[in-house]
């Protein structure tokens, strides 16, 4: 059982991480290697103390290196439920089982309830992981919402499987190829059906019969990733030492609320990792 764990690799995530590690706690650090993609697509940074006026790119870059430096590669790998244990929390990730006595929540900005329908149907037709789930829609008609174009080889994985597939892309220029792909010009904003879902409404007033909806993001809206967590709005509710409502379960970054900026993050994941020691420490 790892000490701590963090769900996400932006600028909250890594600040969490490099202090849990010189703190001296074991870790568990979910993200993309490739670093944060909000910060990526920044075209100039100006309020980072230190950095000067920098690109979000040469930012992103520096940011992997000091993770580099400090030993920490993030696990690539979906966080779809973290659940209360007696010993700590249980997290569960590309259907693999994790154990953490302590978890910070730094997923970013994410809609709090995700599709309407979204977390009633999640396991009876809706999926967080294609790799996971895809095998059983061989030959289906699916929907598929891709939030980033990391997981594009995820949506042609789910098309080399599936007979037709609908696709929402919420960037542009998706790279996705495939004969049996519709591209929707139209976002998905519901799902529906009986004991599963069987359709989906996009937010023309459509609606598209499928066998499953996948919903391929950088992070699960917060309340269907951690039942029970309180929220305040559309954000994560916390206090000034970056608690939650529940024991151990800690948040940073974006997900807690405005302003949105690089500089409030990496300082909130700082607040959170002390917290989360003293909280090991009490323990």
């Amino acid at each position: 059982m790892f000490d701590a764990a963090v769900i996400g690799g932006g600028p909250a995530g890594l600040s969490a991480a490099i202090n849990l590690t010189q703190l001296g706690k074991s870790l568990l650090w979910f993200g993309s290697p490739a670093g944060s993609d909000k910060v990526e697509r920044s075209e100039k940074i100006a309020n980072y103390p230190g950095m000067g006026l920098v690109s979000g790119a040469e930012l992103n870059r520096r940011f992997r290196e000091h993770a580099g430096e400090m030993g920490l590669t993030p696990v690539d790998r979906m966080v779809t439920l973290i659940a209360k244990t007696d010993e700590g929390f249980s997290l569960l990730a590309d259907n693999e089982l994790y154990e953490a006595r302590s978890v910070l929540l730094a997923t970013g900005a994410v809609t709090a309830k995700g599709f309407e329908g979204e977390a009633e149907y999640l396991g009876r037709g809706v999926s967080y992981c294609a790799t996971c789930d895809g095998f059983l829609y061989r030959g289906k008609t699916i929907a598929v919402h891709l939030g980033a174009a990391r997981f594009e080889h995820e949506a042609e994985y789910l098309a080399s499987l599936a007979g037709r597939v609908y696709l929402f892309a919420g960037y542009r220029n998706p790279a996705v190829r495939g004969e049996n792909i519709e591209f929707l010009d139209s976002p998905i904003v519901k799902v529906s059906g009986g004991l599963k879902a069987n359709a989906v409404t996009l937010k023309d007033g459509r609606e598209i019969p499928v066998d499953g909806l996948f919903c391929l993001r950088n992070a699960v809206a917060p309340a269907s990733l951690v039942p029970g967590l309180a929220l305040d709005g559309v954000h994560i509710a916390v206090d000034r030492e970056m608690k939650t409502n529940i024991a151990g379960c800690f948040a940073a970054g974006d997900c807690v609320g405005r302003p949105y900026q690089i500089a409030k993050a990496v300082g909130e994941g700082n607040i959170a990792a002390h917290a989360m020691a003293e909280y090991l420490a009490k323990r």
